[in-house]
């Protein structure tokens, strides 16, 4: 079962403050010295920043092979949630823990947040959080500013809130199985630094999380089945991948060995999916359960993911959503003898770019 959480309630009291370097690269970790306390008039606009890129994120709690007890950054939420004047100290501890772990050298240095929040509402319940930001990179931005009776246009270097690279919220709930954690990493790299040597958490398996892992699984299972030498067009994986979730679709709970006899069939693509399953279980570090509910809101969002693209090595690309019936794509495929080059033909009724 999901969890309820609503994050505009939130506010974001008090913030520490770091840029953390590359130890590899002889690169330095500077801490604050003291709290930057956020003043009431900045508070709900730096909040609406802190938080916004958590709307979308699975659920996580933190793991340790042995105990939770030994796990850090774990051990820094406890403290804080137990006693706020302590979160100069544990910031400085976690930013340290990043520092140690950032030695490898597609690590880049940035600029490390670690916020308080209080009045997070999860579950019916009023919760504090702690949130952890990383920028790997400032922006440029101007400004036009009065002086001496004229307007002065200057530039200043800072963290744009859109692009901020790598965050973690972790929320003083499900204390006693590591914490409800949201957690996202935009660098495009592996997330294996982030997710799991620095913050060393694992997926909570609900049904969100479930559903979203075998959704993109069975896509990506369909696209690397049709070889590079397959002239067969891509809306038809794009559909077959549709018809995959509409397996999803019909049903309350999934079961797989159910969905390979429905959808997969023969016994080939079945041994072929299960290995593909076993290399997504091991890049994610856990096990996926086999059976489990659907979430039906989360495959929602899958379905609008799915759409083809005709890449051609004339810069021509043409994207294509699955087909909404049994019938074929408007597209008319051939060979033109007199140009010697392979051809697309596009039918349709109005072009509704235009409006």
């Amino acid at each position: 079962m999901s969890v309820k959480l609503r994050l505009n309630t939130a506010t974001v009291t008090q913030v520490v403050l770091a840029k953390v370097g590359n130890p590899q690269r002889e690169e330095p970790l500077q801490t604050s010295r003291e709290v930057f306390q956020v003043a009431e008039a900045d508070q709900e606009t730096l909040t609406g920043l802190f938080l916004k890129p958590f709307k979308a994120c699975i659920a996580h709690r933190f793991t340790h092979h042995a105990s939770l007890t030994q796990h850090e950054v774990n051990n820094c939420a406890k403290a804080v949630f137990a006693d706020e004047t302590k979160l100069l100290a544990k910031g400085i501890e976690i930013a340290q823990r990043l520092y140690a772990k950032s030695n490898h050298p597609n690590i880049k240095a940035g600029d490390l947040c670690i916020a308080m929040l209080k009045e997070v509402h999860i579950e019916g319940e009023l919760v504090s959080g702690l949130c952890i930001l990383k920028s790997d990179s400032v922006v440029p931005f101007l400004t036009i500013t009065p002086r001496n009776g004229d307007l002065q246009l200057s530039t200043e270097h800072g963290i744009n809130p859109d692009k901020i690279d790598k965050g973690c919220l972790i929320l003083n709930f499900w204390a006693e199985k590591g914490y409800y954690v949201l957690t996202f990493d935009r660098s495009g790299g592996d997330t294996r630094f982030w997710v799991r040597e620095f913050l060393g958490v694992e997926a909570v398996p609900d049904a969100a999380f479930l559903t979203n892992a075998y959704t993109k699984m069975a896509v990506s299972f369909l696209e690397e089945q049709k070889s590079e030498d397959d002239d067969s067009p891509p809306w038809e994986t794009a559909n077959a991948a549709k018809d995959a979730l509409n397996y999803f679709e019909d049903r309350e709970k999934f079961d797989l060995e159910e969905f390979g006899q429905t959808v997969l069939k023969s016994a080939d693509a079945i041994a072929k999916f299960d290995e593909h399953r076993a290399r997504i279980e091991e890049e994610q570090g856990q096990p996926l359960e086999t059976n489990f509910e659907i979430s039906k809101k989360d495959l929602t969002k899958a379905k609008k993911r799915i759409a083809a693209v005709l890449k051609l090595d004339t810069g021509v690309e043409i994207h294509i959503k699955p087909a909404t019936s049994d019938a074929d794509p408007q597209l008319e495929r051939g060979y033109d003898d007199k140009k010697g080059m392979k051809f697309v033909k596009v039918y349709y009724n109005k072009d509704i770019s235009a409006g």
